[in-house]
């Protein structure tokens, strides 16, 4: 049990917890054992009412438009950018420390965005906005592997291309899929669901996610360049990224280009990934082995294969690149961030 009097332990809401990654988190604060005083699981008035139980225990959802925050030391958020810009404002005014798992902060000056692996020095102390923003689903796993690459041989480009899951868009978006691949195979000239996804996901891919920018980018692919900016502490890194939506219920996948300053040795290359914590080189010792959504194994890991330097350009290697989105790409890197700041004492 992680319910615990200690003082140390920080109070804390859960704001979308009847959602995908709100559900992701409960799992993950039951399987880590992180403390708290309290728990309280807050989400959209429509879902207030629902019993949920945390480490055994049956806690009641609480309505977001009534609750009050000043009864919790710590809130992840994790119900959308539009609810975040509305409720973390509030949230941080009534006195607790916000981890928000959306895009409404990340490129706030003032709040720190956070990979515990890669920026860990930006939860020394509270940050001024009293918001800790989360990255990308897509962002993370990636910067978790350029980190160590930039500080050996230093990075000239980053061409990546992503093959995102439907459960990037929630529990609506695994149930849309399921929903429209039963049609399609049941009647192949069916008309599918396409609400969630648009056209249909189902025995498709669709390489648009987001909105469309004026410069013919959509906002997911931009997130990933402004991102990996900001996390890695280069202002100046060249990322550029065509994202895909792929008919995969769970786990994100990407083909990533590197460009180094100078020459890149495979082996060492291998050496410096596999020691990188949480990390598994599924080609460590035999070339070509690669993981998959449905196989790659340990979820809390980012898992790594078809390593291959170029032999027309020893300075660029390619990888392929697993994480399941819901844990590594939204509740545990949240969950990391705040254990973080508890071992810190900032909370």
């Amino acid at each position: 049990m992680t319910l615990t009097t200690d003082a140390p332990a920080p109070r804390i809401a859960l704001v979308g917890a009847t959602g995908a990654v709100g559900t992701a988190l409960i799992r993950l604060i039951e399987e880590r054992g992180f403390a708290y005083r309290d728990v309280r699981l807050v989400a959209s008035p429509r879902s207030a009412g629902r019993e949920l139980e945390v480490d055994g225990r049956p806690y009641r959802v609480e309505a977001l438009d009534t609750f009050d925050f000043s009864t919790v030391d710590l809130a992840f958020f994790s119900a959308g950018s539009s609810v975040s810009r509305t409720w973390v404002p509030s949230a941080v005014e009534q006195g607790a420390l916000v981890v928000d798992n959306t895009n409404a902060f990340r490129m706030d000056p003032a709040t720190p965005l956070v990979v515990p692996q890669v920026n860990a020095h930006e939860l020394g102390r509270r940050p001024d906005s009293g918001i800790i923003a989360n990255p990308n689903c897509s962002t993370i796993p990636l910067v978790r592997l350029l980190r160590p690459v930039a500080d050996r041989w230093g990075i000239r480009q980053v061409v990546v291309s992503t093959y995102q899951a439907a459960s990037g868009r929630g529990h609506s978006g695994i149930a849309e899929l399921q929903e429209a691949s039963r049609v399609t195979l049941a009647d192949p000239a069916a008309q599918a669901p396409a609400e969630e996804f648009t056209p249909t996901l189902a025995f498709n891919v669709i390489p648009f996610i987001d909105e469309l920018l004026e410069s013919g980018f959509t906002l997911e692919e931009q997130k990933m360049l402004q991102e990996s900016r900001k996390i890695l502490g280069l202002p100046h890194l060249d990322v550029t990224t065509t994202c895909v939506r792929v008919p995969v219920v769970n786990g994100h996948s990407e083909a990533a280009w590197v460009e180094c300053n100078d020459v890149v040795d495979r082996d060492e290359l291998v050496r410096l990934l596999a020691a990188e914590p949480e990390v598994t080189v599924h080609d460590a010792t035999t070339p070509g082995a690669f993981p998959t959504p449905r196989t790659a194994g340990e979820p809390d890991h980012v898992h790594v294969g078809r390593v291959r330097v170029a032999p027309h350009n020893p300075r660029g290697f390619w990888m392929w690149i697993v994480a399941d989105n819901l844990r590594i790409g939204a509740a545990l890197n949240a969950l990391q961030i705040a254990e973080a700041l508890t071992e810190r004492g900032v909370l």
